[in-house]
């Protein structure tokens, strides 16, 4: 066997790295979702960027194939477009909001973002009867009513919090 391949990075680090109205608008995702690095936003970054490119390109030089592929992505992941102008009109927030830690936090499933981020490093989380350990797990809308708490754990919080009353 030979020596494995090198992973290559999956995002982009900003040009200027104090550009001070950047960092606010990160602080402010960061708290919003429950965020633990910056990283996590460059990723998305990242993939938005790629959707954005493919659009443009796809503007310029028409290919059915190519239209659906991107759609057929762009819509399995639970963001609804049916032009290019609507890709290009997709937000970072619309992103993040497909996050399966940021699904949890608005189900009720947790209290807050880093709770549900807990839950799920933690092992108690469950999609369509599978156990997913990433909280950047994007969830498509399929599975979104498939998500649900470790049973035992449930219970245990139902105990907590009626102990606290």
């Amino acid at each position: 066997m030979g020596a494995p391949k090198k992973q290559t990075r999956k995002y982009e680090t900003p040009k200027k790295p104090y550009d001070r109205v950047r960092l606010d608008r990160e602080r402010k995702i960061r708290q919003d979702f429950g965020l633990r690095r910056k990283k996590e936003i460059w990723k998305a970054e990242a993939l938005l960027r790629n959707f954005r490119q493919r659009a443009r390109e796809l503007q310029a030089r028409r290919d059915e194939e190519k239209e659906k592929m991107l759609f057929g992505k762009v819509n399995k992941m639970g963001i609804k477009c049916s032009r290019l102008e609507d890709i290009l009109e997709i937000g970072l927030e619309d992103i993040l909001a497909r996050r399966l830690q940021t699904l949890i936090h608005k189900k009720g499933i947790a209290t807050t973002p880093m709770q549900a981020r807990q839950f799920i490093v933690h092992g108690h989380v469950f999609v369509a009867g599978r156990k997913v350990l990433w909280p950047s797990y994007i969830v498509e809308p399929a599975e979104e009513d498939t998500i649900i708490l470790e049973p035992r754990m449930a219970t245990a919080i139902v105990k907590q919090e009626s102990g606290k009353k």
